[in-house]
């Protein structure tokens, strides 16, 4: 990874162990509460749509938008965060995240709402890649497995609890105005938040003092490749009224990531340092362990989604029982994940192909259990089967994450986290996405032949497809990358 541009160098202020782990529980908790306003705003949805009268465009860009905010930010400021201080950045996307959270609560359109949204998204991508690359700094070898296990688990816990939040927030403040309770939440959690960054997370680095290098054109050129990848899925609702012509943003996609990698290589020629450093794809551990979540995250955050929606819809389960459901998978994916960053250190790559395997089944176990089982048995049946998927889910995630930076110089800590955040959040939108198409056209395809039941069976039967498929995918990385690994240590003993 030498003999290359590098950004803007930075310099390490030692803290003492007290302080590292204070820093990191900081950065947990903003990370967490940036997730779980993904996956309990999911909840709200049908309020919304009673609220304003929403189309599934318009309900499809509540969530989508904010994740396409979310992704498009966050690669230029990881690299941001890496020459500068990654506090005051953090700050600014916490101060952000409460300005905008007020806005959604107070949205009188749901004009209104997509657009504070998408500065939700802004905010969030601005914070995250800072807790990516403190904590990437702060630890290493065993520890940073430890750490990332914590972390894991409290991704874990803000995605699986994010349902039951919401729910209850809905049960109290009534099905007309409870979603804008969830926005409201936001206030007082960012606002603590924000203190804890003020007073008590340390600088961990001395800013660079040379100019700021972020590749002008290289954001651009990478801005407009991503909004043309994502548009299309996010105006994909499953509607006979979806446009096809959205489809041809995919040709406009592929021509600027084409003139990004040109001009990333020709920028580095040049003497530059790249916005993203394409050496880091050479790294076997940090491609595959990138594609794995990427993949990853385009199934998990659907089934979330689309099991509260076959529940609360298709069964008439109410807002804060059908969250609820989930909270089987939060409480075993924070065990798992614990332990999960405990045993990679030992056993490596299959502590996460035995999670996903765990995930695969219980995707198909939900699908079953929709089709066969009774509809008072299949909320409790689902509850019961999400355990064993959370249990699989923290054995992928935090060991994950620890497998793929494990060779990442601390420098570069905040852009390849961002990378990785970046596949997720691509992928989720994707995913959920085409999750929802399948389930909308579905419902639109069978109504009227069918029974109600019948047809929301089918519906989320068929949305799964999209989860089970993708985590397939991911298994199949997995496996490639095993394979990989055993090899390189077979030709380490033979050449020792």
């Amino acid at each position: 990874m030498s003999n290359s541009p590098e950004p803007p160098p930075t310099r390490s202020i030692p803290i003492s162990d007290r302080r590292r782990w204070q820093a990191f529980w900081v950065c947990v908790s903003v990370s967490g509460l940036t997730i779980l306003d993904i996956s309990k705003v999911n909840v709200a949805l049908p309020s919304i749509e009673a609220a304003f009268g929403a189309g599934s465009t318009e309900l499809q860009l509540v969530v989508s938008g904010y994740i396409l905010a979310f992704g498009l930010v966050l690669v230029p400021l990881g690299r941001l965060g890496d020459q500068r201080s990654r506090k005051t950045l953090l700050i600014v996307g916490l101060a952000l995240f409460t300005i905008s959270s007020i806005g959604c609560a107070l949205a009188g359109s749901i004009e209104m709402l997509l657009a504070a949204r998408l500065l939700q998204g802004v905010a969030a991508g601005i914070q995250m890649p800072q807790v990516m690359g403190t904590i990437q700094h702060l630890f290493t070898g065993k520890e940073r497995g430890t750490a990332f296990g914590l972390f894991g688990a409290m991704i874990g816990l803000a995605t699986a609890f994010g349902p039951t939040i919401g729910g209850l927030l809905i049960a109290v403040g009534g099905e007309s105005d409870g979603w804008r309770w969830t926005f409201w939440m936001n206030v007082p959690l960012f606002a603590i938040a924000m203190g804890l960054v003020i007073w008590v997370l340390p600088e961990v680095r001395r800013p660079s003092s040379e100019p700021v290098s972020l590749d002008p054109v290289g954001v651009l050129l990478f801005g407009v490749a991503v909004i043309a990848l994502m548009l299309p899925f996010l105006l994909t609702t499953g509607s006979p009224d979806d446009a096809p012509e959205r489809w041809w943003t995919l040709v406009v996609f592929v021509l600027f990531a084409a003139c990004f990698l040109v001009w990333e290589r020709r920028y580095e020629r040049r003497g530059g340092a790249p916005l993203i450093d394409l050496r880091l794809f050479r790294l076997s551990s940090f491609r595959n362990g990138t594609v794995l979540m990427a993949a990853y995250f385009t199934g998990i955050p659907a089934l979330f989604l689309l099991t509260t929606l076959f529940l609360q819809t298709g069964l008439g389960v109410s807002a804060l029982h059908a969250g609820m459901v989930t909270i089987g998978f939060a409480l075993a994916s924070a065990i798992s994940s614990w332990y999960g960053g405990q045993l990679v250190g030992r056993y490596g790559r299959p502590v996460v192909v035995v999670g996903l395997v765990l995930v695969l089944a219980t995707v198909i176990a939900l699908a079953a259990t929709a089709l066969l089982a009774s509809v008072e048995a299949t909320p409790w049946i689902m509850a019961g089967v999400m355990v064993v998927g959370g249990f699989g889910g923290g054995m992928v995630i935090s060991p994950n994450q620890t497998l793929t930076l494990a060779e990442i110089p601390p420098v570069q800590g905040g852009v390849a986290g961002s990378i990785g955040q970046l596949g997720q959040r691509v992928g989720t939108a994707i995913g959920t996405a085409v999750g929802l198409s399948l389930f909308y056209a579905t419902i639109f395809r069978e109504e009227g032949d069918k029974p109600a039941l019948a047809v929301y069976h089918d519906a989320y039967a068929i949305g799964l497809t999209t989860v089970a498929l993708f985590v397939a995918i991911a298994f199949a990385v997995a496996l490639v990358d095993l394979g990989s690994r055993r090899r390189r240590e077979r030709s380490g003993a033979e050449e020792a």
